[in-house]
């Protein structure tokens, strides 16, 4: 078991962090359909890049209040009963990004506010993590069908890797101060890209692991993995080995005991299978135990990742945007993407 290696006051996290507090109540556009009356969002809340309470952060709408919301510019069922995920370029973010969103962050708890959002009771863990037996699930199983609509069509900076792209699915890591151990950086074992150049025929699915490492860490980078056409270094036009807007593809992220298995299908390009372990280092650089003592959690929707800030990070595309979305929109400077499934259940044995 990895986690023998830990001490117990380490990664008991339960005790650790307090209670989330109330959120502020802000009201559904009733010009828009509730994506809750067709989807099971009862273990969803959803984070947009919104401040109608004008408190500074981005607007969350929690598990209760998700069932009957929707907003008709960024959260909604279209007219065949598919949710619609949308992001400008610039809006407000979260703490620690300077990236827009609109997207779904699980919560096993549901509506019982009494556990934390970052207590092991609202979050799923690897097999071999101790106390793994505290969590509300050991892994995860997490199956999408979508098609992604639209990425900016602008960016400052092409050549910086995130230009042109956003993210569709991922699994994060809690954030927390446990650093004798090598864990709680809040990182991501998994992001899964869609990225597509300006004038290009398709684009290219792609996903990265990031080394389980502290931010000032040199090392701590993310590891692109190709899925279908190219990866974020490639500047080619994929052709007909990428995705073209409007494409459908489907996922599925299988996270059984320690092991991530991964499924990708489309169905002219067919299904590819990938593995990584969540207990073992992807290189001699990262973490020797992954992602081995961290407490997890899904995310689905749109996480664009056209930053609008400029500088020397590859994260900082410099993509155009006047924080007005209207202007925004018909500018090209966005990102949406439309879930015709999204299902989140226990983990699986792999398929033989």
């Amino acid at each position: 078991m990895i986690g023998r290696i830990f001490s117990k006051r380490n990664l008991a996290l339960g005790g650790l962090i307090a209670l989330s507090a109330p959120m502020a109540v802000i009201a559904s556009n009733d010009e828009a359909r509730a994506p809750g009356s067709v989807f099971d969002l009862s273990q969803w809340k959803i984070t947009l890049p919104t401040d109608d309470n004008r408190d500074g952060k981005p607007d969350e709408i929690d598990v209760r209040a998700i069932q009957d919301y929707a907003h008709s510019d960024f959260f909604y069922l279209d007219d065949n009963g598919h949710m619609v995920f949308a992001s400008p370029n610039k809006a407000v973010t979260t703490a620690n990004t300077t990236n827009t969103r609109s997207e779904l962050r699980q919560m096993l708890r549901g509506t019982n506010t009494r556990i934390g959002t970052h207590d092991p009771g609202n979050n799923f863990a690897v097999e071999a993590r101790r106390s793994s037996d505290m969590f509300a699930s050991i892994g995860g199983r997490m199956e999408a069908t979508l098609r992604v609509d639209h990425v900016s069509i602008n960016a400052g900076d092409p050549t910086k890797r995130p230009s042109y792209s956003a993210v569709v699915g991922q699994i994060h890591a809690t954030k927390y101060d446990n650093t004798r151990s090598g864990f709680g950086y809040g990182n991501e074992p998994i992001k899964i890209y869609y990225k597509k150049f300006p004038g290009h025929e398709t684009g290219s699915v792609f996903w990265t692991y990031e080394r389980n490492l502290p931010r000032d860490d040199p090392n701590r980078t993310d590891l692109a993995v190709g899925v279908f056409g190219n990866t974020w270094d490639n500047m080619e036009d994929p052709g007909e080995n990428g995705i073209a807007l409007g494409e459908e593809f489907s996922y599925t992220i299988n996270v059984h005991r320690n092991t991530m298995y991964l499924t990708f299908s489309n169905e002219r390009l067919g299904t590819i299978r990938q593995t990584r372990s969540l207990v073992r280092g992807a290189d001699a650089l990262d973490n020797p135990y992954a992602y081995g003592g961290d407490t997890l959690y899904f995310k689905a929707g749109v996480y664009n990742q056209c930053s609008t800030r400029s500088g020397e990070s590859q994260w900082y595309a410099g993509c155009p945007g006047t924080g007005d979305w209207a202007v925004d929109k018909a500018a090209g400077n966005y990102a949406q993407a439309t879930f015709s499934r999204l299902v989140v259940t226990a983990s699986t044995p792999p398929e033989e």
